[in-house]
């Protein structure tokens, strides 16, 4: 079965995407715009009890890895290309089981999502007012990915720690993390036409600035 893009552009007319790199302030402005326009969020990964439940091995292999695999210790030990390759297939099977949802949650109310939905499909469902991105520097991206308090971040800290070549593993880690937040990814993101919200490398709080920048791009209003 296959379904046109302009019937799922008009069933996903009440979703507002954002999208972009690691420690660009997603998740943040998600919450923020959640609460100050009523919408309904969809923070990261907020897809996981479902394919968690529905994801198949045979057609969904990247979405079932972690259920197949032998330990935690393998997961982080990955080369840096197995686990670009791992996250990027990850957002391809991922944006099904996304668009599905979306539709679901949006009939009735406004829906904010902190997507994993690939560009070049977001092109396809959606418009330049319902797509935002942001970037951050790699430096933040990579330096900075376990600053946060979240919970998968920081058992995966945790794992890497307890290998006995914690030192070793970790860096093999960042260059994973630096392959997924290359400049090829970047400038996928940054010439992609949407509007785009640059993070800079400093300790000023732009939350606020973010959140009105993103509520004008929108059009939301209270």
């Amino acid at each position: 079965m296959f379904i046109e893009n302009n019937i799922l552009k008009h069933y996903l007319r009440n979703v507002y995407f954002i999208t972009g790199t690691a420690y660009a302030g997603k998740s943040t402005m998600v919450k923020m715009l959640a609460d100050k326009y009523d919408l309904i969020l969809c923070g990261e990964n907020y897809h996981c009890e479902i394919t968690d439940r529905v994801a198949e091995p045979d057609i969904q292999p990247n979405l079932c890895y972690i259920k197949q695999m032998n330990s935690w210790e393998d997961f982080v030990k990955r080369s840096p290309e197995e686990y670009e390759k791992w996250i990027y297939g990850v957002q391809d099977e991922v944006a099904g089981f996304e668009i599905a949802e979306l539709i679901s949650l949006s009939k009735d109310k406004r829906v904010i999502v902190d997507t994993n939905i690939p560009i070049n499909i977001l092109k396809e469902i959606s418009g330049y007012n319902h797509v935002a991105v942001m970037l951050s520097p790699q430096s933040m991206s990579v330096d900075r990915f376990f600053d946060r308090t979240d919970k998968e971040k920081q058992f995966i800290l945790s794992v890497i720690e307890n290998c006995d070549n914690s030192d070793e593993v970790m860096a093999n880690y960042k260059a994973g993390l630096e392959l997924i937040n290359s400049e090829k990814h970047y400038k996928e993101y940054a010439q992609s036409g949407f509007f785009t919200l640059f993070r800079e490398d400093n300790d000023q709080d732009t939350r606020e600035e973010m959140c009105e920048k993103l509520a004008k791009h929108f059009g939301f209003t209270k």
